[in-house]
């Protein structure tokens, strides 16, 4: 039974009921005026339930005992999914909200993204240009998102159940961590490849596909303060890295060199571009503030926003530029040793190829290998936070268990699909944005229009007969998709009606039309919904 007694105000010290109304649950109010924390009943009930499943079930008790062990040992966080209270946040300094980004971002395994605009028959310029638009707008997203994170105290996905409800945002946590298993699957193919060229394509793509995933796995399992210290160094060997291959690179790029497209076809490739840098940068929209929620309430929305857009703007494309710029070499000039690097051995040859001499490329092949477990490392953190969202039995299981299941099928996939990095990173990027720009969307609306006033009953974070049903999001998310992802979308497997208007491969708008769709839904779905249910 969750406590609904009337709570203590810790500010003028005496109770006070912060809802009026005899039997309702007090509403903690949080809006841009007031920051209003309680440590509600909710949060020690769902606790609870979870230890009382972990006491009865004898697999999930040893689980429990040995999550513990290795807190006391090592000092592993066994936080999970709880709501933080303000008393017990222990928030970074506010210049890691910044930093963390770039090792998420100033990475090998983003090369990839870039590398897809000469391949689509852009120019540099082109390439340059859909990189940035469709980064700053994609971040914008993810800033946004985060900015939630210390307003609530609440991890990504639980944040999503004030507008998803209770049932509906087990939908979003099943898509988030498909979408950072889909991340995660690039990077651990990027490192195979690097660590076969390594070897002199002695050793196989999948060697480095495990080598990777184990390592990801044991530095995520140490939780979010291990996280936030490594992510503010890690970068500096990659940014360092990389600016010596663009700078090996460059006598062989060509900025002068036109475009293959014009007229649609260009159009078409274009925003297609355009979209998956928006997806790439959008992707980290549903777990942003994962890392920020041990920030104080009262920390201003506009720092949170601004050291989120340019931590993630400025990495990803300093990164997906110089990607762009290698493929310029390799396949718009056509540079023949790059060329043949990049046809034979993909992008850990075409990189073996850039540095020299030979043994300075290999001992750069692997640091940069390395480079890509600041991104790893999140995406094991936050999907095992996702998991246990699922339910008490889900939230019963440790976080290191669910890390460890996400690792793992991460690391099968990307052996299965190891020979086919282009097709996977065109395909499945794109497809995240589908549904990045509706979360982003929804909760943003929600938490400026529905919630401006009334702010936010904290208390009721799990608590289902409290929360919305859910019903005008979720609908909302499949209205965007179906009608605006299905219908503009462009892949190797599916061209939708209005993508085809563009000739050829057609131009991916799916984003777009996504976004557009869930805008003009949302609304109206959740006045009904509010005005049906009362919540």
């Amino acid at each position: 039974m969750v406590d609904i007694s009337p709570q203590l105000d810790h500010h003028h010290g005496n109770e006070k009921d912060l809802e009026a109304g005899p039997g309702k649950a007090p509403i903690h109010e949080v809006t841009d005026l007031t920051y209003t924390d309680v440590q509600a009943g909710s949060v020690d009930d769902e606790v609870s339930r979870a230890r009382a499943i972990q006491h009865g079930v004898a697999p999930l008790r040893f689980l429990r005992r040995g999550e513990e062990w290795l807190d006391e040992k090592m000092g592993i966080e066994t936080q999970g999914i709880d709501r933080i209270p303000e008393e017990k946040k222990r928030p970074p300094p506010l210049i890691n909200s910044f930093l963390i980004w770039w090792s998420l971002n100033c990475h090998v395994g983003v090369l990839p993204i870039g590398i897809l605009g000469p391949e689509f028959g852009l120019s540099l310029k082109q390439s340059v240009a859909a990189i940035v638009i469709g980064t700053i707008l994609g971040a914008c997203c993810t800033a946004y998102c985060g900015t939630l994170g210390p307003k609530l105290g609440l991890r990504a996905i639980a944040t999503s159940r004030y507008s998803f409800g209770f049932w509906g945002a087990k939908l979003a946590s099943v898509l988030n961590v498909i979408v950072g298993g889909g991340f995660a699957v690039v990077n651990v193919v990027v490192c195979g490849q690097l660590l076969s060229a390594v070897s002199d394509y002695t050793l196989t793509i999948s060697v480095g596909c495990v080598i990777i995933s184990v390592i990801s796995y044991i530095i995520s399992v140490f939780g979010f303060a291990i996280i936030h210290t490594f992510e503010k160094y890690s970068w500096i060997g990659a940014f360092i890295l990389i600016s010596v291959l663009i700078g090996q690179a460059a006598p062989h790029v060509s900025t002068s060199l036109p475009g293959e497209n014009t007229g649609l076809a260009f159009s078409g490739a274009f925003l297609t571009i355009l979209a998956i840098n928006f997806s790439n940068a959008s992707g980290w929209c549903s777990i942003a503030s994962d890392y920020y929620c041990n920030y104080p309430a009262k920390t201003p929305s506009w720092k949170i926003f601004f050291l989120t857009l340019f931590g993630i703007v400025l990495p990803t494309t300093f990164v997906a530029v110089i990607g762009a710029c290698l493929s310029n070499a390799a396949v718009s000039v056509g540079y023949p040793p790059y060329n043949d690097a990049y046809e034979n051995h993909g992008l850990g040859g075409l990189i073996r190829e850039v540095y020299h001499p030979l043994g300075w490329s290999k001992f750069c092949l692997v640091l940069l290998m390395f480079s890509v477990l600041g991104n790893n490392i999140a995406i094991s953190y936050s999907s095992g936070l996702s998991l246990q969202l699922l339910g008490h039995y889900f939230h019963a299981v440790p976080r290191f268990i669910w890390s460890f299941f996400v690792v793992l099928v991460v690391a099968i996939l990307a052996i299965a699909g190891k020979d086919h990095l282009s097709t996977i990173v065109s395909n499945f990027v794109s497809l995240l944005g589908y549904w990045t720009v509706s979360f982003t969307f929804i909760l943003l609306i929600e938490d400026q229009w529905f919630r401006r006033r009334e702010g936010y009953n904290l208390s009721a974070w799990d608590q289902p007969n409290k929360l919305p049903w859910g019903a005008a999001a979720v609908t909302a998310l499949l209205i965007g998709y179906l009608a605006g992802g299905v219908t503009g979308m462009s892949q190797t497997w599916y061209i939708g009606p209005i993508a085809a208007k563009f000739g050829g491969d057609g131009g991916d708008v799916g984003v777009y039309l996504s976004g557009i769709f869930t805008i003009i839904s949302y609304p109206i779905l959740r006045t009904i919904e509010k005005r049906m249910t009362g919540r």
